[in-house]
């Protein structure tokens, strides 16, 4: 068995290009839907890239995990009138009586920035919640990922020491409802210091046999995502990394096997690769 976290050959499995325009998709999610189809949806735009003009979500489906992918119309686009003023990566959970799709939709204020709420029946229609945003923080604050555990729902998300800038973090905060959520607590703090596009982007925690794992990225550079072991879900720390994977806005996936995705600017779409662990 290997002694870190490992992936092994990234396979392209959805290219999101039309007819002589390349596409890209970075920050994303994917679901299974209660009909038994896989949902993938994420930030999306012509190359080259331009964050500042990221304005859609991609919206892609498939019977199987690793394709072939149906590429559908955009789910949102971002609305002035409700204070968007970007999409940037959404997270899709199934909260039981509709899916919530939680994103950053910008601001005015890089300090103050929006989490945003949409909700949907069938991960096809997608209604914004009339008290958007759900909370604000900073710095851009964005990409967050949940995490169901026990009887509260956890958000992470990347963010920085104060909404002015400082150490970037991955902050985190509960909810019983998905509609209010506590202040924001610090599960990891990085020594790197800033304001917006950080070494923190994209966490994502799992459990996995007795241990917790946090993946970030990117680092150092911009196809790179480092993990982190802990003991608790609400503590990692730098000391704690047991891996490094060749990967961008990684998501895990599990359809009976882990999975680990690679996505964003200039990639080609979204890739897939098998994820094992020590032990």
């Amino acid at each position: 068995m290997p002694r870190s976290v490992n992936a092994g050959d990234f396979r392209r499995v959805y290219d999101p290009s039309e007819p002589g325009v390349p596409w890209y998709i970075n920050d994303h999610t994917v679901i299974r839907g209660r009909d038994g189809r896989w949902h993938l949806f994420g930030i999306t735009h012509a190359e080259p890239a331009d964050p500042w003009d990221e304005r859609e979500f991609a919206h892609a489906t498939a019977a199987d995990l690793h394709g072939p992918w149906i590429k559908h119309p955009a789910v949102l686009t971002a609305d002035h009138d409700a204070g968007e003023t970007h999409l940037w990566a959404p997270f899709v959970v199934d909260g039981g009586d509709r899916y919530c799709m939680f994103y950053d939709g910008g601001g005015i204020d890089r300090t103050a920035t929006g989490m945003h709420l949409a909700t949907s029946a069938d991960l096809f229609e997608w209604t914004r919640h009339p008290g958007n945003p759900v909370f604000r923080d900073g710095y851009d604050a964005r990409d967050p990922m949940l995490l169901r555990l026990r009887d509260q729902w956890v958000m992470y998300y990347c963010a920085t020491s104060t909404p002015a800038g400082g150490n970037h973090v991955v902050a985190y905060r509960t909810s019983t409802d998905l509609l209010n959520w506590s202040d924001r607590r610090i599960a990891y703090t990085d020594p790197l210091t800033g304001t917006g596009a950080g070494n923190t982007e994209s966490p994502f925690v799992l459990r996995h046999r007795d241990s917790w794992y946090l993946f970030l990225g990117p680092r150092p550079d911009y196809l790179g995502t480092d993990v982190f072991r802990g003991d608790d879900p609400f503590h990692f720390d730098p000391a704690g990394r047991v891996g490094h994977i060749a990967a961008h806005a990684a998501e895990i996936v599990d359809d009976g096997r882990l999975w680990i995705t690679s996505a964003g600017w200039g990639q080609g779409g979204v890739a897939l690769a098998p994820l094992t662990f020590p032990g």
